[in-house]
Order: C-alpha cells, then sequence, then structure tokens
C-alpha cells in the first residue's frame, strides 16, 4: 500500500494534504483497494457550507460495498472534484492524485495534531 509521507490520515482512511491554510481531502490507497471496484461518488456537502471534523462530507459506493467519508478536520468546503461522479474509478487508480474529493479552508489547524502521520497509518493498516 502506498502512504504519502506528507499526508496526514485517518483512522477511518480519509488523507488531508495542507497546504497553508486550505487541505486536499480524499481517501487512502488502502480504502480503494479494500473497497474494490468503486462505481458511484456521491457529495453530501456544497461548496461554501462549513463541516465538523467526523461529519460524512461524501458516501463511496463499489461493487462490495457503500462506505461514508468523514472530515478528518473542519473546515469550510473552498472547491468540490467535479469529475468524480462521471469518473469515480479514478479513485482506485490514483486516490492521492486526481481522485480527491474536496478542499477545505481548514478552520482549526490544531485538530492535525490528531491525525496519523505515514508510518502510523502504515502500521495500523498491517494490522489488519
Amino acid at each position: 500500500m502506498n502512504f504519502p509521507k506528507e499526508l496526514k490520515y485517518t483512522k477511518n482512511d480519509e488523507w488531508v494534504r495542507v497546504e497553508g491554510d486550505d487541505g486536499t481531502i480524499g481517501i487512502t490507497d488502502y480504502a480503494q483497494d479494500q473497497l474494490s471496484d468503486i462505481v458511484f461518488v456521491e457529495y453530501l456537502v456544497d461548496v461554501g457550507e462549513s463541516i465538523d471534523k467526523g461529519e460524512a462530507f461524501a458516501t463511496v459506493e463499489s461493487v462490495k460495498a457503500a462506505a461514508d467519508v468523514y472530515m478528518p478536520v473542519t473546515g469550510e468546503v473552498i472547491a468540490i472534484n467535479e469529475d468524480l461522479p462521471d469518473a469515480p474509478e479514478s479513485i482506485n487508480s490514483d486516490p492521492y492524485g486526481e481522485a480527491w474529493l474536496i478542499k477545505i479552508k481548514i478552520s482549526d489547524p490544531a485538530e492535525l495534531d490528531d491525525l496519523l502521520d505515514a508510518d502510523a497509518i502504515e502500521n495500523l493498516e498491517r494490522d489488519h
């Protein structure tokens, strides 16, 4: 499994790439592998909405299961990846690149301290 070092992770397999006050959020390589062939993405939020840490902001469905995707940190949605509903399978091929889900303005940067680094998430997934 691939866990880029520059990202922060949740125990629920979301990732966040922090750039200044902004965060880009998606699901991990491990999550897409567990879900298998992803066939549907639905957003539960719109641009401009503020979403709290731990709240679901999207649903990802595969041929095997459906999974909610949760906010790793609190923030205001500043962009939604509008391409994903038409190409949900890109999550399987590029979970850390083109298949990002949303971008946010981070409200409380201290919440980032609660997230896992690449080594911690890799150890967690190895134990599953």
